[in-house]
Order: C-alpha cells, then sequence, then structure tokens
C-alpha cells in the first residue's frame, strides 16, 4: 500500500497524512514499571554526532524508542537506510509516511564508516518500507552488508526487514548477502493486522522467516511482537506456534506505546510478571532465546542477546552430538 502526499506549494507536510483525520485516541498514564530517564549522558551525546556527521538515520529516533538513552550511551544504534519516509502507515509506527526520496548510493560506505567510528561489534541495520522499489531495497541492504563487511570485518551485523510483499527474488539477494541475524517483526497478532498493519499479510511474514532458513539455515532468525493492543494470550501463544513453525530461532516481545493521539491506542499496560511468564512459556515451545518485558524492543542489547544466541546454538548442538 502506498501512500501518496501532497507536498505542492511548499506547504509543511505532515508526519502521518493519514492519521490527520482520524479522532483523537486518549493516551494512558504510563505505570512505573515503564518509565525510562531523559537522554543526558557524553556518551549519547557523542553517538548523536557522529550519526549526525554521517549524516544517517536511526529509527531509534525515528521510532520515539524509550532506549534511545541508554543505548546510545552505550554507543550502540540501530541505522535506518532507505531514508526516513516509508511507503506504508502502519497504525503504531511513529515513523513518517509518503513518498520517499531517491536511493543514495553513498549511503553504504557512510554506514560503514560509522560502525568503523563507533567500534561496534554487532550492528543493527533497519530501514523504511520500500514498496516504491522492484526488489523493496533488497539489492541496497546487501550493498551495506557488504559494506561494513570490508570496512568492519569483525562486526556481526543483524538486519531487520520489511516484508518484501510482491517482489519476487528480493529475500535472495539479502540472504546470499549472509547477515548474521535475520529479522522480521510480526508486530501483532494476525487478528489486529487489518487494524495495526494494513498493509501487511500475516502468513507472508511467517513464510518470508521460513524461507530464510531454507535458503541458509546458518543464519539465526528473528521476530518480535508489542503487546497491548489488544491481543489475547491465546493469540500470543498460538503466535509463537507460527514462529516456531518456521524454525525461528529469537523472539522479542515487548509493550506498546502510542506515538501520538492519531495513533492506535494503548489498550492496556502488560505488567512485568505476564512479560516473564511469555519469557518463560516461549522457552519451553524451543525458542533459542525469548526477550520479554516492557520495554525490550527489538534492537534492545543486540549485540549481547547475539553472543547468547551464539552460546545457546552451541550447547544445543553439543547436547545433540
Amino acid at each position: 500500500m502506498v501512500t501518496v502526499v501532497d507536498t505542492i506549494a511548499n506547504r509543511p507536510r505532515p508526519r502521518h497524512p493519514e492519521k490527520a483525520h482520524r479522532p483523537d485516541q486518549e493516551v494512558l498514564r504510563k505505570p512505573d514499571w515503564i518509565r525510562v530517564k531523559a537522554p543526558v549522558s557524553k556518551g549519547y551525546a557523542e553517538t548523536r554526532e557522529i550519526v549526525k556527521s554521517h549524516k544517517l538515520v536511526t529509527v531509534c529516533e525515528e521510532a520515539g524508542c524509550p532506549n534511545i538513552g541508554e543505548c546510545w550511551d552505550k554507543k550502540h544504534a540501530t541505522f535506518m537506510i532507505m531514508g526516513e519516509i516509508c511507503t506504508r502507515a502502519c497504525a503504531f509506527c511513529n515513523v513518517a509516511t509518503g513518498i520517499p526520496t531517491a536511493l543514495d548510493p553513498d549511503e553504504p560506505a557512510r554506514v560503514a564508516h560509522a560502525v568503523k567510528q563507533m567500534g561496534l561489534s554487532h550492528v543493527v541495520i533497519t530501514s523504511v518500507d520500500r514498496d516504491d522499489l522492484a526488489d523493496g531495497g533488497a539489492q541496497h541492504f546487501a550493498d551495506v552488508i557488504h559494506a561494513i563487511r570490508a570496512e568492519a570485518p569483525s562486526t556481526t551485523i543483524e538486519i531487520l526487514t520489511p516484508d518484501f510483499l510482491r517482489k519476487d527474488g528480493a529475500l535472495e539477494v539479502v540472504v546470499a548477502a549472509k547477515p548474521d541475524v535475520f529479522n522480521h517483526n510480526l508486530e501483532t497478532v494476525p487478528s489486529n493486522y487489518l487494524t495495526v498493519r494494513p498493509g501487511a499479510r500475516y502468513f507472508h511474514s511467517i513464510r518470508l522467516l521460513q524461507r530464510v532458513k531454507e535458503l541458509d539455515p546458518s543464519i539465526f532468525t528473528k521476530s518480535g511482537i508489542m503487546v497491548g493492543l489488544g491481543e489475547e494470550r491465546n493469540e500470543v501463544l498460538q503466535l509463537m506456534d507460527d514462529l516456531r513453525s518456521a524454525n525461528v530461532d529469537f523472539m522479542t516481545i515487548g509493550q506498546y506505546l502510542q506515538p501520538s493521539k492519531k495513533h492506535h491506542p494503548v489498550i492496556r499496560f502488560i505488567p512485568p510478571d505476564e512479560f516473564k511468564s511469555y519469557e518463560t512459556i516461549g522457552k519451553t515451545k524451543g525458542f533459542l532465546l525469548v526477550a520479554s518485558s516492557p520495554l525490550t524492543r527489538s534492537s534492545h542489547h543486540a549485540g549481547e542477546d547475539f553472543a547468547r544466541l551464539r552460546a545457546a546454538r552451541e550447547a544445543q548442538l553439543a547436547k545433540a552430538s
């Protein structure tokens, strides 16, 4: 689904034009367990300067991630490639919607240089949806991976991709570039897709993750969801089974936070003990790793989680032998 935005006569482009007509939704007060401190550290400022000096976009900023202070203080950042304007209009997302700009051929080199300058041992690369491109941006993902390999060969690479819906051959291009972790988020349970993620298809996303394993079983696969969007507990448990049927290794579960009054409302704040329960159940279902907490996000603690993933696989292989 492509949303067309009128930018004639230098009118200010609204961040979410497709949501402007919607009635305001009540923004619930956050409970104590989900509050975070404002980012003010020296490390945060240094990371911000590196990002700005390389003219890069991060999902940390564009999506309003609550963990930005903690991650940037540690010089962890998730780079968002292919611009800052998305062709889709998901009801939960704070990334701007509209007509994207042309791809920047110099972006892969800039990302790779920033990765090297920051001394990252593990990097996460994500993107906006680019339904306007014939391959959905698959080759650009591959170019970024290759550039990082050349500039920082010891850095492990995690990608968080769109679904490449109706883009034949796109997934194969990305997998051939051999990222260490392939992440594609389901975001929510299938019953919510028409209202929360209308441009996507649940079983296409499941199949995408399954296909990655078929193409290259050595690549770790990962997916995440938000809770608090009105889903039922049994729906979350069924979604876990669907991911395991696709041989997904790692699942993340975090609390949905409403970016504005025009976005999908938070139906409920899930208490920490329920998140812990999901983590326990997920491990019994066979995931190598499950991260489940109110502030869990796809890229939060990604480097540490990658080390845990590798260790869990090695332990699994040792046990099997």
